[in-house]
């Protein structure tokens, strides 16, 4: 049976801190017979403790799969090659592509206040469809609400959406629209909501419709409430609990919906962001739109963040892409230069703060290193 959503304590989605948060140099355990992303990755579990960690990396043709650590603590299985997995906060990136076709066919219009898709829901009716996938809206991160601290009690709590924004509106804005940058979960509900009464369908089914199908990502899906069963093969997702590491892996999901409910696999978040910056998913204008970036405001040079995309300097150039975080699983997954792609996953969430460095570093050397 399904917990009721009120008075309980929601998880956090995964936001750019821990993509921004970095350095992109190598760890210092790299020697001249390991190559920088193994380093990076073997940094990852043998610094920081994270179980298991895996980089599938697509260049013109050609992957290349890199692997340390354990997929399971118990049985000493490695991460498996291409397995599925939570991908939080690149859901977000998915949904701004939904809702920019909807622009490119004239049914949704950036710079049009939510009120006109969605009246009545948003106390502010300055608020426009393109201030919520910025995050220049002001609304309140309902994630910030309560802490992580009984991820039981999550397990199998599932949400409406409409429940998500109620917990966000119980906080005053962080500040009028349009003024600052705040990151915010409650702009992709939101977001989500309007593709879904634009479309009159289920926001799963649109990204299915007009992303995956298309693209032949076969391991790529917005789960519907109830769904809870991880498929496999996949490594097993934990959170640290009193010092100990909890299988996360299966769940409830609904709670991040379109904020970070997404399940995927490397191999398809590399196809995915490849074909995204290609030009394969937006006609030109709305990509432009989506790589129209403001300062991402978390005090980190070159950080800055467009419709649903983020993008940070990298030692060779530029990366696209999103950082993803949600109880089991943290990713990034982007395009450098040259159109090189990179999907870095690891096994645990909430992460110990060394592992963002060694994430990124282990990015940037995947995309600048070729090695």
């Amino acid at each position: 049976m399904r917990k009721s959503l009120p008075g309980k304590r929601i998880v956090a989605c995964g936001t750019l801190v821990a993509l921004l948060a970095a350095t992109t140099a190598a760890p210092a355990s790299a020697t001249t017979t390991t190559s920088p992303v193994q380093a990076s990755l073997d940094a990852l579990t043998a610094q920081d403790g994270v179980p298991g960690a895996e980089a599938v990396i697509q260049d013109h043709g050609r992957t290349r799969v890199v692997r340390s650590g354990r997929g399971d603590v118990a049985t000493g299985k490695p991460f498996p090659r291409n397995g599925s997995f939570r991908a939080g906060s690149v859901t977000k990136t998915f949904v701004a592509t939904v809702v920019l076709q909807l622009v490119a066919e004239g049914r949704v219009k950036l710079d049009a206040p939510v009120e006109r898709y969605l009246p009545g829901l948003l106390p502010d009716k300055r608020i426009t469809v393109r201030q919520l996938l910025q995050h220049t809206s002001g609304l309140y991160n309902y994630t910030d609400d309560l802490p992580l601290n009984d991820p039981e009690s999550l397990r199998h709590l599932g949400a409406d959406p409409a429940e998500l924004v109620v917990m966000a509106l119980k906080h005053p804005p962080l500040f009028a629209p349009g003024t600052d940058w705040s990151y915010s979960n409650t702009n992709y509900i939101v977001a989500g909501m309007i593709a879904e009464r634009v479309t009159g369908h289920a926001l799963t089914d649109e990204i299915g419709r007009r992303i995956t199908r298309p693209l032949g990502l076969r391991d790529t899906y917005l789960p519907r409430r109830g769904d809870e069963k991880l498929p496999e093969p996949h490594a097993v997702g934990y959170v640290r609990v009193d010092g100990n590491l909890v299988d996360f892996s299966d769940y409830e999901t609904t709670m991040a919906w379109a904020a970070g409910g997404l399940v995927s696999t490397p191999a398809d978040l590399d196809r995915f962001y490849g074909a995204l910056l290609g030009g394969q998913l937006l006609r030109p204008a709305q990509l432009a739109e989506m790589q129209r970036t403001v300062p991402a405001g978390l005090g980190i040079p070159g950080a800055r963040y467009g419709l649903g995309l983020g993008s940070i300097p990298l030692s060779c150039g530029e990366f696209w892409g999103h950082e993803g975080g949600i109880l089991g699983f943290t990713n990034l997954a982007g395009v450098g230069p040259q159109g090189r792609r990179v999907t870095v996953v690891l096994n645990q969430n909430p992460t110990p703060a060394a592992a963002n460095q060694h994430m990124l570093a282990a990015t940037d050397a995947a995309l600048c290193s070729g090695k």
